[in-house]
């Protein structure tokens, strides 16, 4: 596969480019050029963002921030204002993957890479690959989701989506005639079980240019953990990300379970935010937050180590 290649000097411009089919916008190019190579995309010109100034710009809004969509992983790991009021966010970057991806990954790509599963990738006749199944159910699918969310039983690949989620994030999408949408995290993800095309809700025409972190997530109580087959370099097995605001208010998230980061009953968020838990308390909550998935026979440890996870979150932002 073959394809032209543009360097956009403007936002407008690159808005313009990506209106045609068959044109994509690239950053770190480093689920793009994988995806194409395996037949997944098709592109017949990309367009680097990487040279727009507002789409590499973190700077401060109103209490919160926004962070450009082609920042680099590593440079919102390293980021002091992050790492000193969204630190949730900062640790779930600096577990991306190997210290080169996340020095040329961006946070849109981040967000919006293909599923990894392996069927998909490899041109199975899978949900996504114009079957009607997912071939994990009754295939290999020890790395597959426990949450049963229509066909596909992939899991959503990125970390700093599930620290998004739980920080209440909102993303900020543009199309080439200027109009300008928001959604948050769950939205950008919803309709993935249905869509065999796409995760991300984006339509043709539109780029993620910057994602807003809102004052009420900053500072307070803050957590991450990810677990992996390996120590390092690798996606995350379960993940969690957990964060009691300075209101008092809870709001947890978790990846490595589903088509996209899975936020925790909000009764259960309710019920850690009133406080006042013994470790029996917590188990039952634990229990209960995992009461509705639906592990396949190979992956129900997800299961039990996501309620392990979630336990140590509950307990490390419970403390005084």
């Amino acid at each position: 596969m073959t394809f032209s290649y543009h360097i956009a000097s403007t936002q407008d411009d690159a808005l313009r480019r990506i209106a045609d089919a068959g044109v994509l916008p690239v950053a770190g190019g480093t689920d793009l050029v994988p995806c194409t190579e395996e037949g997944i995309l098709a592109p017949t010109l990309v367009v680097d963002i990487r040279r727009i100034p507002a789409l590499r710009d973190i700077s401060a809004t109103a209490g919160g921030l926004r962070i450009g969509a082609a920042a680099t992983i590593a440079e919102l790991a390293a980021h002091d204002a992050i790492r000193a009021r969204f630190p949730v966010l900062a640790e779930a970057c600096g577990s991306v993957g190997t210290p080169a991806l996340r020095n040329s990954g961006s946070l849109g790509g981040n967000l919006v890479q293909r599923h990894h599963c392996w069927y998909f990738r490899r041109g199975v006749g899978c949900f996504k690959r114009g079957g009607t199944q997912c071939a994990a159910v009754e295939g290999e699918h020890q790395y597959h989701g426990i949450v049963a969310d229509g066909t596909c039983r992939a899991v959503h690949p990125s970390d700093p989506a599930v620290a998004l989620l739980a920080l209440d994030a909102r993303v900020e999408i543009v199309r080439a005639d200027g109009r300008v949408r928001h959604v948050d995290i769950a939205a950008l993800y919803d309709g993935a079980s249905r869509d065999p095309l796409k995760e991300a809700q984006l339509e043709p025409g539109e780029l993620i240019v910057a994602v807003h972190l809102p004052a009420i997530g900053a500072a307070g109580a803050q957590h991450w953990e990810k677990v992996m087959q390996r120590g390092a370099w690798d996606f995350a097995l379960v993940s969690v990300a957990a964060c009691r605001r300075t209101d008092g208010s809870v709001r947890m998230a978790m990846g490595g379970l589903g088509l996209a980061p899975w936020r925790v009953p909000d009764s259960i968020e309710e019920d850690v935010a009133s406080g006042g838990l013994d470790e029996d308390s917590i188990d039952a909550l634990v229990e209960r937050a995992f009461y509705d998935m639906e592990p396949l026979s190979g992956n129900d440890y997800k299961r039990v180590m996501g309620q392990g996870v979630l336990k140590r979150a509950i307990q490390a932002i419970s403390a005084d």
